[in-house]
């Protein structure tokens, strides 16, 4: 076999470390699966026809009519591509509802793919800024996260159904609709549909230039209150104990007691509240600090060391306490199961030339969950973008192609060998 001549130099080292991982790797990596890679390519026109579409809904957590629209509008290529639809209602209230589609095969494997509809941006967003591609990059609120990612499931799903690939025993793609708040809607849902499958895969965009996700921190909110005493701003300052003035000298008291970036814990301030007249002086005045850290026994010794990291107070009269706090998401384990999934992957994408890496971040996810339950987890496996969460958040159009022909193969390979839990 002559790799070389197929494949990069860097995408053969990677296959050559990988053939005793997956029996058959290298033959396989020979070329790429033909009937795959055309309908992959026939797809682009309407992997961004769908894209545009549901970008161009506003649905910000807890906007409930939009997060059912972008349901409804990826419920009809599922129908017609032989999925089961049902909607689960939210966990709480005040967030969208749950779409769960199911595909029933012929095979053995049970996977589970999870996205998620809901964006961090409020409503009027796509008013302002609707979907455009400029270049090699198409921009949109929540274009990379993670509608991108709907649409590389919603896509490769209907492949699969074009070319008649039945060696699945279930494909579930369940569609989170309170994702950016900690999966609140739906914990207990991810928890048992894991719980049914054999592998989760997630929908999270890809990092640049090029990458999987393997592990990623878990997160929660510390929330640092203090309690004051208000009075008149104008005639009788003296009267009142100031819990913003309190609250500042608290946040001083914290800086630099835990680390703000890096691939280990993380604490950064993120909401301030303080006061709603401005002639008021406040009696109450709160801090929210996000939490990230990469085990899952960590974030109730976070909580105690910022707890000993308050200072005594400066405003007399005042409580300060460590308010409320709560771990959202676990943090992804990187382990030898989610590595094989990693391996399988780059197997893949050697078929194209190309070379995937895997790596994590602090961004927390579904998959973690789904981990939790004991069902092993591959992220990242949307397009690959950045500056998510903000208002010129991408990705890369140059990654459709490839991204969705490693997806594709993904579900064809794991329905045909499915990891074993």
């Amino acid at each position: 076999m002559r790799i070389h001549d197929t494949i990069t130099i860097a995408a053969g080292m990677a296959l050559i470390f990988f053939v005793g991982t997956f029996p058959g790797a290298a033959q396989a990596a020979a070329q790429r699966d033909a009937a795959v890679y055309r309908a992959v390519e026939a797809s682009r026109p309407s992997v961004i026809a769908l894209l545009k579409s549901i970008v161009n809904v506003d649905s910000g957590s807890g906007d409930i009519a939009g997060g059912k629209r972008v349901e409804s509008i990826l419920s009809v290529p599922l129908r017609a591509a032989g999925a089961q639809i049902r909607t689960v209602p939210a966990e709480v209230s005040g967030v969208a509802p749950n779409l769960v589609a199911v595909f029933h095969g012929s095979g053995k494997a049970r996977i589970l793919i999870i996205a998620h509809v809901d964006t961090v941006f409020g409503p009027g967003t796509v008013a302002k800024r609707p979907f455009r591609i400029a270049g090699d990059r198409a921009y949109g609120p929540g274009v990379g996260d993670e509608k991108g990612g709907d649409v590389n499931a919603v896509t490769a799903l209907k492949i699969l159904h074009q070319l008649g690939f039945k060696d699945y025993a279930t494909i579930t793609f369940m569609l989170d609709g309170s994702e950016e708040l900690g999966s609140p809607g739906s914990t207990k849902l991810i928890e048992s549909l894991a719980r049914q499958s054999d592998v989760e895969f997630n929908m999270e965009p890809g990092d640049p230039p090029d990458a999987l996700t393997v592990w990623r921190k878990g997160s929660g909110d510390v929330v640092v209150q203090v309690r004051g005493s208000a009075a008149h701003a104008g005639m009788a300052p003296q009267n009142g104990r100031n819990a913003a003035m309190e609250l500042v000298h608290q946040i001083g008291a914290l800086q630099g007691k835990f680390p703000q970036s890096g691939d280990g814990t993380t604490v950064n301030l993120t909401v301030i509240r303080a006061g709603d007249r401005t002639n008021i002086i406040p009696d109450l005045a709160e801090a929210t600090f996000d939490v990230r850290f990469r085990n899952p026994g960590d974030f109730p010794g976070i909580v105690s060391r910022m707890k000993a990291s308050l200072a005594p107070t400066s405003v007399p009269d005042t409580v300060v306490e460590i308010a409320s706090q709560g771990s959202a998401y676990p943090p992804l384990i990187d382990n030898a199961e989610v590595q094989a999934l990693g391996h399988r992957a780059q197997a893949i994408y050697a078929e194209l030339g190309k070379t995937v890496a895997l790596s994590g971040n602090g961004g927390a996810s579904e998959s973690a969950v789904a981990m939790s339950v004991g069902t092993p987890a591959l992220d990242g496996l949307g397009y690959v973008g950045a500056a998510f969460h903000t208002d010129h958040e991408w990705i890369d159009v140059g990654s459709i192609t490839p991204r969705l022909y490693l997806f594709t193969r993904l579900l064809m390979e794991t329905g045909q060998s499915p990891p074993s839990k």
